[in-house]
């Protein structure tokens, strides 16, 4: 092979951490297709809307899923365009919108999430694997899960996770089959999980609290724009509409919603940890092998973006070069270490707080590319180093902060927590666009 040939190789490795992707390192549709659908089969959304089901009955719950679909469609089309046709990654766009500083914080942010993301479905595998041996101690469990998790992302997703989530995929569809009608097998089937309730009867307005709750997983509009880079320019229509569209989130949502809210009622358990026990006592063999094949799905994802972000952020902050491996495997020792802290309310809770920045930047980032659709102007900034030689961009911190700390506020304060979210978004992209208005302060390009 020649040099140039072995350049071109091993390109996409390093191009992936700290540039953007170029043409020739993208990914055809159906492999971006699958890596990507493995973020679908989490069994946090199986559980999420049977917990919403129960709390504001299964009618709220499934408008506040619909509605969520529609919402997360339009918006991760919008930011997956504009992902595949400026090749830019999470930490180099947040350069442009919030400078030097915001960029570092945004991706400290997107490293945090997607690793707490990573401990939560590792823990679920290891509750799983003990669950079907129990002579295995849990600490031992959560040791597999985390070593079989971080040697499947030392290659990239570009090598072969699309492929291994493109073999998984129909594992888990089946699989999710299967498992409803073992259920009805042995408990049989009745329509009360259509008609669940509160216990203190229906709550006015549970849809706007159904729908609000998945404003908390706006990460994914990250996830999003890290996958959808990797994208080829003529496959940009199929990726916006599809892939990373509404269909997407009828799987994501609806599908495993509903799912959930029929085994969840029907099997008496609405815990993550209790659906799996249940799950592997009702299917036994078959339902561990459904539990790791939903949380391998996923947890390539996570553990992916993580590695990445936490790759892009010390090397930002502390210029540390070393191997993408390297950091992979400080990723799983950092999991392994919270999982046996037993630390999983703190996460909660930082998940929460994590989640109102999360908004906040989305409200920032798709005011930006609908002012900028084409993305000249921040691929022009990332490539004649502008964005990077601004420490701070005071428009975009102000809006960002501005933003969540209105969020930060409401959440606090128990009659309008439903409305925390959707009012950190609108407050950070109405700061932002007026600020756009003022001046020329976002064309970072013109090294203002």
């Amino acid at each position: 092979m020649t040099t140039q040939a072995q350049d071109k190789a091993q390109a996409p490795a390093a191009e992936e951490i700290t540039g953007a992707i170029p043409p020739h390192s993208r990914m055809g549709k159906l492999g971006l297709t699958m890596a990507w659908w493995g973020v679908c089969s989490a069994l946090f959304y199986i559980v999420v809307a049977a917990s919403l089901a129960h709390q504001f009955g299964t009618l709220n719950a499934i408008i506040g899923m619909s509605l969520s679909v529609l919402t997360y469609g339009a918006i991760n089309g919008v930011i997956s365009r504009y992902a595949i046709r400026t090749g830019l990654s999470v930490a180099l766009f947040s350069r442009v919108l919030f400078g030097d500083f915001g960029a570092s914080l945004a991706t400290l942010i997107f490293f945090a999430t997607a690793l707490y993301y990573g401990v939560f479905e590792s823990s679920v595998m290891a509750v799983a694997l003990q669950a079907y041996f129990p002579s295995v101690p849990l600490n031992l469990a959560y040791l597999v899960v985390i070593i079989y998790g971080i040697v499947l992302i030392f290659g990239s997703i570009q090598t072969w996770l699309d492929k291994l989530n493109g073999v998984l995929l129909p594992i888990y569809l089946a699989g999710l089959a299967i498992a409803v009608l073992l259920t009805i097998s042995s408990h049989g089937y009745s329509n009360d999980w259509l008609f669940l309730q509160p216990e203190n009867g229906p709550v006015e307005y549970g849809w706007w609290d159904c729908y609000t709750y998945y404003m908390g997983v706006w990460i994914l509009m990250m996830y999003t724009f890290d996958y959808a880079r990797y994208g080829r320019q003529e496959d940009t229509a199929y990726h916006a509409r599809f892939n990373f569209g509404v269909p997407f989130y009828l799987v994501t949502f609806l599908l495993s919603g509903m799912a959930g809210i029929f085994l969840a009622s029907t099997l008496g358990t609405t815990s993550e940890a209790g659906v799996v026990i249940s799950l592997v006592q009702l299917m036994g063999f078959g339902g561990l092998v459904f539990a790791w094949v939903t949380q391998t799905r996923i947890n390539t994802a996570n553990f992916h973006l993580a590695t990445t972000n936490m790759h892009s952020f010390f090397e930002r902050i502390l210029n540390l070069r070393l191997p993408h491996w390297i950091w992979a495997v400080l990723v799983g020792v950092l999991a392994y270490v919270i999982m046996l802290a037993d630390v999983f309310s703190y996460i909660l809770q930082a998940l929460a707080y994590q989640g109102v920045f999360v908004v906040a930047w989305v409200g920032v980032a798709l005011v930006h590319i609908l002012l900028n659709p084409s993305g000249m102007d921040a691929t022009a900034s990332v490539a004649t180093g502008a964005a990077s030689h601004q420490s701070f961009n005071p428009r975009g911190l102000l809006a960002w902060f501005t933003g969540t700390a209105c969020g930060l506020i409401l959440m606090h304060n128990t009659g309008l927590a439903s409305f925390s979210a959707p009012a950190t978004f609108l407050v950070a992209a109405v700061v932002y666009a007026a600020a756009a208005r003022r001046g020329s302060g976002y064309r970072l390009s013109s090294l203002e």
